[in-house]
């Protein structure tokens, strides 16, 4: 019985509990306003729930580079280049075609906007919106993602 229990274990359990997680690079796009600090939200291209722009890794690119990027092609931010440090980490399940969940390991980094262009990459598939951190975190699905928000 005790082989039989460590074999279900080690082929079947603890591959579903300690799948490798993917790793993401996200932006958390701000300004400064006369009423403090707002978030700029995008909606996802496939279920149109509020996300901020994030990206898997980018040849050539760091985390902060990768995550200017994504800000650019998702929600047409120009910015100065953010700090080279996260500023925090959230997980999510990213839902393949197939249905298959995909654990992701996201670093968020700050993002001071500069300016806000109308033709970006994937402008015609998402839309954006300026919210305080408050109304982003009540808006966004992953609580990790919410503390960040609320910590602004």
């Amino acid at each position: 019985m005790t082989k039989w229990l460590r074999n279900i274990w080690e082929e079947v359990a603890r591959p579903i509990f300690l799948r490798p997680r993917r790793v993401q690079f996200a932006a958390l796009c701000t300004r400064q306003t006369n009423t403090g600090p707002e978030v700029l939200l995008i909606t996802s291209r496939d279920t149109g729930r509020w996300i901020i722009p994030k990206g898997w890794p980018i040849d050539g690119k760091d985390g902060a580079e990768t995550a200017l990027q994504e800000a650019w092609e998702e929600a047409g931010v120009h910015a100065p280049d953010p700090g080279k440090e996260p500023i925090g980490h959230f997980t999510y399940d990213k839902i393949l075609k197939d249905g298959t969940a995909l654990p992701v390991l996201t670093s968020v980094y700050r993002v001071e906007v500069q300016d806000l262009v109308d033709d970006f990459p994937e402008a015609g598939t998402r839309k954006r919106v300026w919210v305080s951190p408050a109304t982003a975190a009540e808006r966004v699905n992953e609580p990790e993602l919410r503390d960040i928000l609320l910590q602004l």
